[in-house]
């Protein structure tokens, strides 16, 4: 019989958002951008979306 395969190690999830998506800020207004107490989903730039720690 031909020896079994080990299954891949599971990736390491990434540090800063665990599931590629972060909370962000954003400025409203004319003149003056006053940031709004709301928050908008943005792509983690450490894993750029993936969830997995970099490999680098």
């Amino acid at each position: 019989m031909a020896p079994r395969k080990k299954p891949a190690p599971a990736p390491v999830k990434c540090p800063d958002c665990q599931t590629g998506q972060v909370l962000e800020s954003f400025q409203v207004g004319g003149r003056k951008k006053r940031i709004s107490d709301d928050r908008q989903e943005a792509l983690c730039l450490t894993c750029l979306g993936t969830g997995e720690a970099p490999t680098d």
